[in-house]
């Protein structure tokens, strides 16, 4: 008849504890004699990992100081997966499907672009057809880059004002030119003003004495301007120079449009005009001596108007105000069909196709 238990379960049975860690500590040394004469990684099969989580599981952390076949950390993977998964270590998916990366993306593109907080933000993806995505999964995401998940409160801030009212609005500040005249070198004034939606700009002609009348004049002249280039103004930004007197912002109030006075020493909520005339000293005026007001008034009307037809702008894509570009872009162009106009005097430069 087969025996039913191994003579060594017999012993183990009947020794004292002390024989018992004998037992043990020798039992150990076989196996790591064993060990060191096998594979440096021994593959086991789905039942065979089962069968020893089975049998460590009831050592508890003593498993630690016993087993060899396997780093303890593998050991201790096997036995997490064997509570929620399989016993090859891949863990069966549980709870909510992460969000996809395309809706994540929506999320951003709808917060950045509007403000709206997330409760509104859920209703937007829904409406869109999205299924139901959760106010807390929205915000998860806006956290994620730092976005406020809550809808912006309050005025909003100055740059905000400029870009919802681009299109309507109009800015204008002074600027001067030394003059060489009979009388000697002189300070001639400029009023320039500029459409933040389009780019374009309008200059006044020069005057040494900018007196209220002659600004008065200007608003006037600025009043057509908005007639003749089909714009809607409704807000015009200027700094607090007193040149800038009641009359002048009352024309501009009779043609339906709010006057705003920007608070003393901030020209950088004037930015568009300030550049504007850097930009006019640093392309065209620094460039001559200027000897009287209509040497300075050509020069001026001059590059306006390259500045207004020709000249790109990255502020509208780097294209020229006029729109005037070919539908169709090549990459390969004969330097020969090429031609370069110029005006005054070659300081400004213009190139085109030359006509068939």
């Amino acid at each position: 008849m087969k025996k039913l238990y191994h003579p060594l379960l017999e012993l183990i049975a009947t020794a004292a504890e002390n024989e018992l860690a004998a037992i043990i500590q020798h039992l150990k040394e076989e196996n790591r004699i064993l060990r060191d004469k096998l594979p440096k990684r021994i593959p086991l099969t789905d039942a065979e990992r089962q069968r020893l989580v089975k049998t460590g599981a009831l050592l508890g952390s003593a498993i630690k100081e016993i087993i060899t076949i396997v780093h303890y950390r593998t050991f201790q993977r096997w036995m997490a997966a064997a509570k929620g998964g399989t016993a090859s270590g891949k863990k069966t998916k549980t709870g909510r499907p992460k969000t996809t990366a395309e809706i994540r993306e929506l999320v951003i593109k709808i917060a950045t672009e509007t403000g709206w907080g997330a409760t509104r933000i859920c209703g937007e993806l829904t409406k869109l057809g999205c299924g139901i995505i959760s106010r807390s999964t929205v915000q998860n995401i806006l956290r994620e880059y730092n976005l406020e998940p809550n809808p912006k409160r309050g005025p909003g801030s100055w740059h905000e004002f400029i870009h919802r009212h681009k299109d309507t609005l109009y800015a204008c500040d002074f600027f001067t030119k030394k003059v060489w005249t009979m009388s000697g070198l002189i300070e001639i004034y400029l009023l320039v003003f500029i459409h933040i939606g389009t780019r374009r700009i309008w200059v006044s002609r020069g005057t040494a004495n900018p007196n209220s009348d002659w600004v008065a004049q200007q608003a006037r002249n600025m009043c057509m301007e908005f007639e003749d280039d089909s714009i809607s103004a409704s807000h015009l930004i200027h700094d607090r120079d007193t040149k800038f007197t009641k009359q002048f912002d009352d024309i501009f109030r009779s043609e339906g449009l709010d006057v705003i006075k920007l608070p003393f020493r901030s020209p950088n909520m004037n930015a568009h005009c300030e550049r504007v005339v850097t930009t006019i000293k640093n392309e065209a005026l620094d460039y001559f001596i200027v000897f009287g007001e209509d040497h300075l008034n050509h020069i001026v009307s001059s590059f306006v108007e390259y500045y207004n037809t020709l000249r790109p702008h990255q502020g509208v894509e780097n294209v020229p105000l006029s729109g005037t570009i070919p539908m169709e872009q090549s990459a390969t162009v004969d330097s020969d069909e090429v031609v370069c106009k110029e005006w005054l005097g070659g300081l400004l430069k213009h190139y085109e196709r030359r006509a068939a």
